[in-house]
């Protein structure tokens, strides 16, 4: 199968964010219903494609072994039927030693789907070249907001930002599945990548242990090599320090309070003003940067 190159994630980035027009037409009840006025002709409505934006992924989980696609959860929004999708990258040596695992996630935001464009690059290194990913397990979750994606919207079709939602007895589902997945997998680690319209350069939100804040200052200055990072002393209304925040939004993607291990908790943002294939290539810089120095600084800790 071909490679996916950066360019053609851009380029599909192109063709799938081009709204896809899809029929979408209630079933009607009785043979009146269906020659109503109303009903005339198909209703159709503006959305863009799930499965095409998925692609590129699918096709690595199909070409590589190290990759696997799962789907969890299943739940309908005004009759249409979602899942969240899960991608999955096992490092050597997992299998011999219990494997240090991290959860990426993007598009928690429907309007911000560089980060997803940002996995599926990350991944396609990861499987040219497994050994960046040594004894680690990898969950992406590329498409958080699947009917926001479709939609083109911030906020999901049930007019929820899903990103001030968690841990508040939340009845969003896609908020639902994802606090189980934190729950079950008990990560070493989280990383959630947006895109922000009001930033003119890079930046990210540290919550968790100390290690956060040593993980995201080196990946701040890798991914700056590529595009600018945002030096203003106040970033979307918090406190900052060389694009380094400390405080954030309530009920944002965090790990649950009575985890049994706190992960370190990193959000990067990138300008999404800024060309999306430099985008891509600043948060895999950053990816890439976070891992090396989290193995790095684990054996350290255990004088390795």
């Amino acid at each position: 199968m071909p490679i996916i190159t950066t360019n053609r994630i851009v380029s599909n980035f192109n063709r799938f964010t081009s709204p896809n027009k899809l029929h979408r037409q209630p079933a009607p009840t009785s043979v009146e219903t269906q020659k109503g006025t109303l009903l005339d002709k198909p209703v159709t409505t503006t959305r863009r494609s799930i499965a095409a934006f998925l692609a590129p992924l699918e096709e690595l989980a199909v070409r590589s072994e190290l990759v696997r696609v799962c789907r969890y959860g299943s739940f309908q929004i005004h009759g249409d039927r979602y899942s969240l999708p899960s991608f999955i990258f096992t490092g050597p040596g997992v299998g011999s030693t219990d494997p240090i695992r991290l959860a990426i996630f993007a598009t928690l935001h429907g309007d911000e789907p560089e980060g997803a464009l940002a996995l599926t690059e990350f991944f396609r290194e990861l499987v040219r070249q497994p050994s960046l990913a040594s004894g680690f397990q990898i969950y992406a979750y590329p498409l958080c907001n699947p009917t926001g994606y479709e939609d083109n919207t911030r906020h999901s079709r049930g007019g929820k930002d899903l990103n001030r939602e968690f841990w508040q007895s939340s009845a969003e589902p896609e908020v639902l599945y994802l606090e189980d997945e934190l729950w079950r997998h008990q990560f070493s680690g989280l990383i959630s990548l947006h895109s922000d319209d009001t930033t003119t350069g890079l930046y990210g939100f540290i919550q968790g242990p100390d290690i956060s804040t040593e993980l995201l200052l080196p990946a701040l200055w890798a991914a700056e090599k590529i595009l600018p990072r945002n030096e203003q002393r106040i970033i979307d209304g918090f406190p900052a320090n060389r694009g380094l925040v400390q405080q954030g939004y309530r009920g944002v993607l965090s790990a649950p309070a009575e985890a049994r291990q706190v992960p370190f908790d990193i959000t990067f943002e990138t300008p999404q003003a800024a060309p999306v294939h430099l985008q891509v290539k600043a948060s895999v810089a950053a990816l890439k940067c976070i891992i090396a120095e989290y193995r790095a600084l684990q054996a350290t800790a255990q004088n390795i």
